[in-house]
């Protein structure tokens, strides 16, 4: 994103409010690799927001109120014009680096008739998948992911927002994962943990807080990131809610809010199973994780995990600690 070269050192201050039922109040804003950085006066992130998935909600007025969600009620205002005109700029660089639906639409036209021609019916339905999962570019599939986890949290509440345990969270999906995506804990549900396109990873509160080990903590983590080894989570998506999904996204570039709802509401009453032991042992070594801790935790007998606890990578090894007792407490502590 050229666009954000310009602003890399552009602050100014906003009232933010994470909620409806919230207070605004006084934060300083300013722009990050591919965000909008919300921070209190000390300079403690209290959010980032995708820019790809910001949104203003009423343009060409004065003051400035963007939201990363229509839906999530989050939003904040902002009086600064420089501020301003810049998230504008930097808004329309995004949209401009998408592509158009007219491409869209020649590549979804050229794969219709393509199948027509080959193996018909049976086979257009996984050709239109495959074709989606190499055109929707990242931007895309962040700004997907946005709106899925606010439909997930009308059914499991907001997501948690403590800030040190904030803080601690993402360094232990930094440390786990990698630098890309994030982590984000729920107050209640989904049974297993959701990873959702654009590399959201949906934790439950219950996930955090009834254990004792960050490992599992981390494990959970692990055993979501490595459903993309067995399926794209877009794909995924587009084979759960269909053909139309599919071509819809081809030929406008979006997919129906309500069909983003009723996956969403499936995703957190029936999530997919856990990957194959052969698919998880590989990551937990790879981050350098006893996969044991984990298999305990999702079943206390080990019988249906066994797989995990025999074959651990790590097991008997010294294993250095994923965090020190103080953001191990801030984490258990995120919810309020």
């Amino acid at each position: 994103m050229t666009a954000l070269k310009e602003y890399a050192r552009l602050e100014s201050t906003g009232l933010w409010r994470p909620d409806p039922e919230a207070q605004r109040r006084e934060v300083a804003i300013s722009f990050g690799d591919a965000t909008l950085v919300i921070a209190d006066s000390a300079g403690r992130p209290l959010a980032h927001w995708s820019l790809a998935a910001v949104e203003r909600e009423n343009p060409g007025q004065r003051p400035a109120l963007f939201t990363p969600d229509p839906d999530a009620g989050e939003d904040i205002e902002i009086a600064d014009d420089t501020m301003i005109d810049a998230i504008e700029k930097v808004r329309r660089a995004i949209a401009r680096s998408r592509p158009r639906p007219g491409r869209l639409r020649a590549l979804s036209v050229a794969a219709v008739l393509g199948g027509i021609l080959a193996l018909g019916v049976l086979w257009l339905p996984g050709a239109l998948r495959d074709q989606a999962e190499r055109v929707v570019p990242a931007a895309k599939r962040a700004e997907i992911g946005g709106v899925l986890l606010g439909h997930v949290q009308r059914l499991t509440g907001q997501t948690c927002r403590g800030r040190l345990g904030t803080q601690a969270l993402g360094a232990l999906h930094e440390k786990v994962i990698g630098p890309d995506g994030t982590t984000v804990v729920v107050p209640s549900g989904p049974q297993s943990a959701l990873y959702l396109p654009g590399g959201i990873i949906v934790l439950s509160r219950a996930m955090v807080e009834d254990t004792e080990d960050p490992a599992v903590v981390a494990g959970h983590m692990i055993a979501a990131a490595a459903r993309r080894d067995v399926e794209d989570p877009l794909g995924a998506l587009l084979r759960t809610t269909g053909l139309r999904s599919t071509v819809t996204l081809l030929t406008t570039g979006d997919i129906p809010p309500q069909t983003l709802r009723a996956y969403a509401e499936a995703l957190v009453g029936d999530p997919p199973p856990r990957p194959a032991d052969a698919v998880l042992l590989p990551r937990f070594e790879a981050a350098g994780l006893p996969s044991t801790p984990y298999a305990y935790a999702i079943d206390v007998t080990g019988e249906t995990t066994l797989g995990l606890i025999e074959a651990d990578p790590l097991a008997g090894a010294e294993t250095p600690p994923l965090m020190n007792d103080g953001d191990w407490i801030s984490l258990q502590g995120i919810c309020p």
